[in-house]
């Protein structure tokens, strides 16, 4: 399996992804995503969106603000339960979230059951610990100018609880029929305990959440048409191999405090098995708690019925950045090919960052750059992500779009000038045909 340094090393070199703050020395979870980077995850969110929103008739989006009231955090629950397990090295204090550094032990682990695994400081690699303590991972700021706890607000650790303050104002304004979904995508903040992998796990990433509100009796039947979607669009839009994806059925011990039942989607990244994405029946509990702590109805009226009850929740969560990561370590591939190596991203065709790669065959012929430019703009109008490189011999340049992703490279040689045809390469097999630039 290719290992992770590599792909990191891919995306820094390239321009996919930068330590965030790099020019200062870093900032630990926060990373910048470079000029191809934003493209490829523009184009997965537009994906998501076009997929679970713009191609249904019961999805409606929205793009609720980050800072929230902090009653929301209350009524959620996040206040008392958004917390990991904290422990301490004596010796060295370093600090580190318990069940990442011990093997067999879930969230919930106690410090007893820490201590019995007798797991050594990854840092010192002593092993003297203190209690286990829980973590609130939301970040807190002030909001106005009073510095006291009436202006203390959270940064929002999850987009879900802005969609469930705006599932009434969505009933109240346009009345969809049930069941219909509320989509939004947007930033979301965690204050992990010790951020890894790379944007695996990381302090600032953006969400894709979908709150799918069904009658409560029909709730399961709903659950098992969004989990064959999830699969569909990782498989077929996202281009993720089938036998990379397992579902893992989350037990009760370790599910969310407002799940009923979750599955998590996991994805063999480089560094092992990690979620990728999770699918949860999060009850009514949201919106009962809204109810209790605003004083406000939640309750829908069937439309044929006449009856009204309170909806249930179908959530399917996905980090982009998690996803992001998963098709560039399904896409990067090693390969030996007429005895010379060489790195490829391949990428599907509808996520790579540029769609064609135009050069001249030498860039000192000028009746060559001049034919190039004239290839190079029909196609920008056409197609929009075409990008220009002349630097370097031909080779070069078809090694460096191997390396970022792109399915053809043009090349106008003599030949163009006298019939207008050019030679088209393909990233996977290397294999070039003569095509009229009309075909194109």
């Amino acid at each position: 399996m290719n290992k992770l340094e590599n792909i990191v090393s891919l995306c820094k070199r390239r321009g996919f992804i930068f330590p965030g703050s790099d020019v200062y020395g870093g900032m630990a979870g926060t990373w910048d995503f470079g000029p191809l980077g934003v493209t490829l995850k523009k184009k997965i969110m537009d994906e998501w969106w076009k997929y679970f929103v713009e191609q249904r008739d019961d999805m409606y989006g929205i793009d609720a603000a980050i800072l929230m009231n902090p009653k929301t955090w209350l009524a959620s629950g996040h206040l008392d339960t958004f917390a990991d397990p904290l422990v301490e090295c004596k010796e060295c204090k370093s600090r580190f979230r318990a069940d990442k550094i011990a093997d067999g032990i879930s969230e919930s682990v106690t410090t007893e059951e820490f201590l019995a695994t007798h797991t050594k400081c990854p840092v010192c690699g002593k092993e003297n610990w203190g209690a286990i303590r829980k973590f609130n991972m939301m970040f807190a700021t002030k909001v106005g100018a009073v510095d006291d706890d009436s202006a203390t607000a959270y940064l929002r650790p999850e987009t879900a609880q802005g969609i469930f303050t705006n599932y009434k104002n969505v009933v109240d304004t346009i009345y969809p029929n049930l069941p219909f979904g509320l989509a939004q995508q947007g930033k979301a903040f965690r204050n992990e305990i010790s951020p890894r992998d790379f944007i695996l796990r990381d302090r600032e990433c953006s969400q894709m959440e979908i709150e799918y509100f069904v009658a409560p009796s029909t709730w399961e039947e709903n659950f098992e048409k969004m989990r064959a979607l999830q699969h569909d669009f990782l498989e077929n839009v996202m281009g993720l191999s089938k036998d990379k994806i397992h579902e893992y059925e989350v037990p009760a011990s370790d599910r969310a405090h407002y799940s009923k039942r979750t599955i998590d989607f996991m994805f063999d990244y480089p560094n092992g098995e990690e979620e990728l994405m999770g699918l949860a029946y999060r009850t009514d509990f949201d919106l009962q708690n809204i109810a209790r702590e605003s004083g406000k109805s939640m309750e829908y009226r069937d439309k044929i019925t006449n009856e009204t009850f309170v909806p249930h929740v179908i959530e399917p969560s996905i980090g982009v950045e998690r996803l992001f990561l998963a098709i560039l370590s399904n896409a990067y591939t090693e390969e030996e090919i007429n005895g010379d190596k060489r790195i490829v991203l391949k990428l599907p065709e509808n996520l790579a960052p540029y769609k064609f790669c135009v050069s001249p065959l030498l860039k000192n012929k000028p009746e060559l750059v001049e034919k190039a430019k004239e290839v190079f703009d029909k196609l920008r109008t056409k197609y929009i992500n075409v990008t220009w490189d002349d630097s370097g011999n031909i080779g070069k340049r078809y090694r460096k779009q191997d390396e970022i992703g792109t399915p053809k490279c043009i090349v106008i040689d003599f030949d163009t000038l006298e019939d207008d045809t050019v030679t088209v390469r393909d990233r996977d097999t290397t294999e070039q045909v003569r095509v009229t630039i009309a075909d194109i």
